[in-house]
Formats: C-alpha cells, structure tokens, sequence
C-alpha cells in the first residue's frame, strides 16, 4: 500500500485527533467525521476503534501499512513491552527527528528534506528518511536548505517544543540526540495497547 497524499484534514476527523506529522492545521470545531453523515454519532466497533489508532501511527509518520509492520515484528521481537519499543523505533527515525528538530513543518516535509539531501547526519549528507538516530548523533542542515525561506520560518517558529530528547544548540543550528525518545513523548493520543492487539492477532 502506498503513502496518502490526499486531504490531510480529512484524515485528522476521520480518526478524530489532530497529528502533528501530518499537518499543522487545528480541527478547529470540526471535529466530527468528514462527510454527509459525519455528524451522526455511530458507535464503532472494537475492530473499528483499534483501526483508528493504528491509522493513527500510519499517518502521522507517513509509513505505509508493509513498513509500519516490519517495525511492529520487531518490536515484538525485542526486550520489553512491545507498544513502548513500538513507538520508540518510530520515534527515533530520521525524518521524525528532522521534524521535532524543528527542521520541517511536519513530517512529510521532514521526509522531503532528507531525500533532497539536505540534512546532514553527523557531518553526512543522507538521503534515507528511515534511517535510525542513536545517542550522540548531531543532525544539521546544508548552508543550500537554511537560505530556503520555508526553512526559516520554521526554525523561527517550529511545530512543536523540541522534544527533551533533543538538544538544541542555537549558535550553529544543530540538534544532538542527547538519549532514546520515551513512548510518552509521542506529540499525540494514542492508545497503543489497540495497536499492539491489532496485529496480534494479523502477524
């Protein structure tokens, strides 16, 4: 299955959270489903409620369904709880911290940053949103991408706070992933245990 590129409001009502990897609009007062009958109040299902919150993940960091699944197998496959080691391998990618760097306004442009090649990882030009930060890792713009106008108003006014995970140094605009993301620093609600049940039972 390929990545969304439709209305991404859209897919914020549909799952009824606002996720700020895929845009930086707000639900406003429209926070009832899309569509005609979107306003009538349907009790969904526990199929349907435990859908919702792996879209949720899906969305937000622009996986499609195969690469949110190797990540969940390995998660799985690792020490501790299973959602938690989830939500860390997710955070902890390229693209993602691109984006808490404040380096994007969301995630999807994050990912463009990367493959265009202009963030350097460690003082190296890279072009794989997937790629895994670790400790230590100093992740910087190209002189090119810091004179793009969207790229300034970004770093005037990122997104979201830079994460604790991430330190920021304002003299030369870089940011050092100072430790490993915790599962309570996703910048969304997701109940991650429907997540985990989801596949359980499709892997």
């Amino acid at each position: 299955m390929s990545r969304y590129t439709g209305p991404r409001l859209k897919i914020m009502r549909a799952l009824g959270t606002e996720l700020p990897g895929l845009s930086r609009k707000s639900l406003g007062e429209r926070t009832h489903p899309p569509g005609q009958h979107g306003m009538r109040q349907r009790r969904k299902s526990d199929y349907g409620l435990k859908l919702i919150e792996k879209q949720k993940l899906r969305f937000n960091y622009g996986l499609t369904e195969g690469q949110i699944r190797r990540l969940f197998r390995e998660a799985k496959k690792s020490a501790g709880p299973t959602g938690e080691k989830l939500l860390e391998l997710l955070e902890r990618r390229l693209d993602n911290a691109v984006f808490r760097a404040g380096f994007a306004p969301t995630g999807i442009a994050a990912r463009q940053r990367v493959r265009h090649r202009h963030v350097l990882l460690n003082g190296q030009s890279v072009n794989i949103p997937s790629i895994r930060i670790k400790p230590g890792d100093v992740i910087t713009l190209t002189d090119k991408a810091r004179r793009i106008p969207g790229v300034t108003e970004c770093l005037a006014e990122p997104s979201l706070t830079r994460p604790e995970w991430l330190h920021w140094n304002e003299a030369n605009g870089s940011a050092t992933v100072v430790r490993t993301p915790d599962a309570n620093e996703v910048p969304f609600p997701v109940n991650i245990q429907d997540v985990v049940e989801f596949y359980a039972v499709r892997l």
